[in-house]
């Protein structure tokens, strides 16, 4: 036996002290650890502890790495666990494979496990971080250092998740932990090009140099992993075609997962040695709300490594990914309370088309339109068509409907959404098809009477440039102010400058609508946000302006049906015709039926229930789910006979009698077959050219800021005997007499506190649209405070800024005063002045203020001198007591 033919050597059968192991590894000559071989079905629980005995049980007179031996595997082939003995808590894990020796050398090498680094992390210094990013950090942290192997951190839209990202991976790739390789899963390519941009100038605390300048930073857009890379950017599908040695199509990389869902591929995958399990010690998903599910779960599972998701829209089937240890939740209410975020006001537009849907009459030839290549052929209509608001964009296009939208949206700029706006705010509009924002983008040409530089499409269809060349265009281009888009900006994407975010299509998932609402949802400083749009004073909210009732339909969780989507439609009920009714099959099936349904016109629909005997697709695919429902398969069983869910053979049998049974009338029908395939092919949008569209209403969404104002009005009767600010403009009793600007501050950050998730601001702004007669702008101090709860509780009849109450307090103190036979010099009436201003600022006024604050002015009187310095102090308290009153 030759211990030294390899750097690995595996010896069969050798015999320990508790009985002979299936293998005995040996690394440089030395034993590491044991590897037991098992027939596939074996439950391995129980084996490992068997392969643990051994290791302790090793002949003495091999040579040995440590005593007990470190590793431990088991496999069946089809599974394999592996166990490290240093880790604090050593449990058994599934690999794809075994490590490779130079792996193992590593492990052995670094003195102790990663799991047992990972608690040994230092205190986080939370310089330069949020408190939401260094909340996600350490629950993350915690995760990893019990060993849990996924962790989901929740982070509203803005609040910075990769910065996150980058500040986590940089602990974990320096001392003490020193992983080897982190992966960083982007949904899109242009989504890893903002964050290789991110991570490179990305500065630690404490550190004096930059993330790129420490560690290599790839942005994976070849076929091969840097060797020398700390990091590597990529999406699941690039990642998947390098782990198959594939070529691979770079248009594929600006795919989304939400755009995906119709086509992805699940393909099975197999070791590569180029790329082996141990490449990354640790996975991080970027929206991880779906890119991760179903088809492509099997390539992160390939890698041995932590899995970290973070995302906007934790749905519930994102938290069974990551066996629901969400480690950190950051709303967006809170973020808006925060300021890392800005809120949103609902403006709705309401047109007859919209509404109502239309009629093209009989006898009028319009155009047919296909979808793919936007090529026009005329036809006349033989009859009717009406067609429904569901319809729009889908079956029928009406530019007029489009042309209302638009109009309305342009003419409301000037004197409800912006006012003393010089130009039209950066709007993105988030349409149906491409071939829809090809149309959308000629028309808001058209209403906006502008050139092919102010609207531009952004979608994978883009020709002449490239969807991140388009996408930074829109960030920077002064002139580029609309842009149209499908998918492509729906998310991660940030566009900072966005003001407005236009929906013309309808979204049901509740994670998607949150992803594309949240584009609007960046902050950004006045200088930058004055660089795209030089008349715009601050970004304090955006709009949605809501076409299509998006804001008010009802979201449901994402949740992937379809298990196999590599087969298409015939080929699934090809399946079903010759008698397969597997599980995943009907599943599959149900799912490519339901969402036929809603892509088809009426006419269609009722062709095909007519060849089903009066069944519709949606009934078709109910029953297929229904054959998998656990309470009709037991009921069934036990009809059969079956006492028990223990008789798993007649369980199993009644849940493929019920799968029979629902894939009959598909399986004995083959004109039905033929008639759903027909109906899928109806490529074509028919064009009405003759339906005039009129606006019914456009306006903003009150109910939302009745929704705030009244969740305020709860806030300050709970507080109010809680806060000294409030107690004081309640007049309690027991107030204290005067504000100060501490009070203000905790006033403040008790309404962004949970449950009242409160923003000052947002809750004016509210009342601003509730009460357009009866409000001021806010002077943005936070003195406004003051003005707002003073309304709110009805002891002003409007809603104004403090600081007309301080100037208005400050003539009526000034006529007291003079009544009194007080009148005051110029050099003195500079002083009160001055002393009122700071009052309307900080609500209060002391000594050391007048001290300290304007010191700087040198060559002015003091105001001891001016006033007299035993009479200064009572004037100063005199003063603040008036103005503030």
């Amino acid at each position: 036996m030759n211990l030294h033919a390899g750097p690995g050597i595996a010896v069969r059968e050798t015999p320990t002290a508790t009985g002979p192991a299936d293998y005995l590894l040996f690394l440089d000559g030395r034993a590491c650890g044991v590897l037991e071989a098992k027939p596939e079905g074996t439950t391995l629980s129980g084996v490992v502890r068997q392969g643990d005995d051994y290791t302790r049980a090793a002949p003495a007179r091999y040579p040995a790495w440590a005593d007990p031996l470190p590793f431990v595997y088991v496999s069946t082939g089809a599974e394999t666990l592996f166990q490290d003995a240093r880790d604090p808590q050593a449990r058994p894990r599934r690999v794809f494979a075994p490590h490779r020796p130079e792996t193992l050398r590593t492990m052995l090498g670094a003195g102790s496990s990663l799991r047992a680094r990972l608690g040994t992390l230092p205190p986080l210094d939370p310089t330069r971080l949020r408190p939401c990013q260094a909340e996600a950090i350490a629950g993350v942290e915690a995760s990893l250092a019990q060993g849990r192997p996924r962790a989901l951190v929740s982070m509203a839209t803005g609040a910075g998740k990769t910065y996150t990202a980058c500040a986590l991976t940089h602990r974990l790739l320096s001392p003490p932990v020193r992983m080897g390789r982190v992966l960083f899963l982007v949904d899109r390519a242009n989504l890893g090009t903002q964050a290789k941009r991110e991570f490179d100038a990305f500065a630690p605390a404490g550190a004096g140099l930059l993330f790129r300048e420490e560690f290599t930073v790839q942005h994976l857009q070849g076929s091969t992993v840097d060797p020398s890379a700390s990091v590597v950017i990529s999406t699941v599908q690039r990642l998947y075609s390098v782990l198959r040695g594939q070529p691979f199509d770079d248009a594929d990389d600006e795919r989304g997962g939400f755009e995906r869902a119709a086509d992805d591929a699940e393909r099975p995958v197999t070791y590569n040695p180029a790329i082996p399990p141990e490449t990354f010690d640790l996975i991080i998903v970027d929206e991880c709300h779906r890119s991760i599910y179903g088809n492509w779960r099997q390539v992160l599972e390939y890698f041995d490594a932590f899995l970290v998701g973070l995302t906007a829209t934790p749905g519930r089937h994102t938290l069974g990914f990551f066996q629901q240890n969400l480690v950190s939740q950051y709303p967006f209410e809170r973020s808006v309370a925060d300021g890392v975020n800005v809120d949103f006001e609902v403006w709705r537009v309401r047109t007859e088309v919209g509404e109502r849907g239309g009629t093209i009459p009989a006898g009028f030839t319009v155009p047919h339109r296909d979808k793919e290549t936007r090529r026009r052929r005329f036809a006349a209509l033989d009859e009717d068509m009406p067609y429904t608001p569901g319809q729009l964009n889908r079956a029928v296009e009406v530019p007029n409907q489009i042309r209302t939208v638009l109009q309305a949206y342009r003419d409301a700029l000037p004197a409800q959404l912006f006012p003393g706006r010089q130009e039209v705010p950066k709007t993105l509009i988030f349409c149906q098809s491409d071939s829809h924002a090809e149309t959308v983008t000629e028309i808001a040409r058209e209403v906006f009477e502008a050139d092919t530089r102010f609207a531009q499409k952004i979608t994978y269809r883009a020709t002449g440039r490239s969807g991140q060349e388009l996408i930074q265009d829109f960030r920077t281009d002064h002139l580029f102010r609309i842009a149209t888009t499908v998918d492509m900006v729906a998310t991660g994407t940030d566009i900072k400058p966005l003001e407005v975010v236009i929906f013309l299509r309808d979204v049901r998932s509740a994670q998607y609508f949150e992803q594309m609402r949240g584009r609007g949802a960046r902050t950004i400083l006045p200088t930058d946000l004055q660089r795209a749009t030089p008349s715009a004073e601050r970004k304090d909210r955006f709009i949605i302006v809501d076409a299509v009732g998006v804001t008010e339909s009802v979201k449901t969780p994402t949740e992937p049906l379809e298990r196999d989507r590599t087969l298409s439609l015939e080929a699934l009920l090809e399946r079903v015709a010759f008698g397969h009714t597997d599980e995943d099959t009907c599943a599959t099936l149900a799912g490519r039926l339901a969402r036929l349904e809603r892509r088809l016109p009426d006419p269609a629909r009722a062709e095909l229930t007519q060849a089903a005997a009066g069944a519709t697709l949606t009934d078709l695919a109910r029953a297929l789910v229904d054959a998998a429902d656990p309470i009709r398969i037991e009921a069934r069983a036990r009809e059969a006979g079956a006492a028990t869910p223990d008789d798993e053979a007649a369980w199993d049998a009644a849940a493929e009698a019920l799968r029979a049974e629902a894939c009959r009338p598909l399986a004995a029908n083959p004109a039905l077959r033929r008639a759903i395939l027909e109906a899928q092919r109806s490529t074509e949008i028919i064009v009405d050219e003759l339906t005039a569209d009129a606006v019914l209403s456009a306006d903003f969404d009150l109910n939302r800021a009745t929704e705030i104002t009244e969740r305020f009005g709860r806030f300050l009767a709970d507080e109010a005997d809680q806060l000294a600010a409030l107690a004081i403009l309640y007049a309690r009793p027991h107030a204290q007499r005067r504000l100060t600007y501490a009070m203000l501050q905790e006033l403040r950050a008790a309404m962004a506190r949970p449950p009242w998730l409160l923003d000052d601001k947002a809750v004016w702004a509210c009342y601003r649209r509730l009460h357009a007669g009866q409000t001021r702008a806010p002077a943005g101090l936070l003195t406004d405070l003051v003005g707002l709860v003073r309304y709110a509780i009805g002891a002003r009849a409007v809603l104004a800024p403090f600081a007309p109450d301080v100037n208005r307090n400050f003539e009526l103190w000034l006529g007291r005063e003079k009544k009194a036979g007080r009148d005051y010099t110029e050099a003195q009436m500079e002083w009160l002045r001055l002393m009122r201003d700071e009052i309307a600022s900080n609500v209060e006024l002391s000594m050391e203020v007048l001290r300290d604050q304007y010191a700087h002015l040198g060559g002015t009187a003091r105001p001891p001198s001016l006033f007299g310095a035993e009479r200064l102090p009572a004037l100063v308290d005199d003063l603040t007591d008036a103005l503030v009153a």
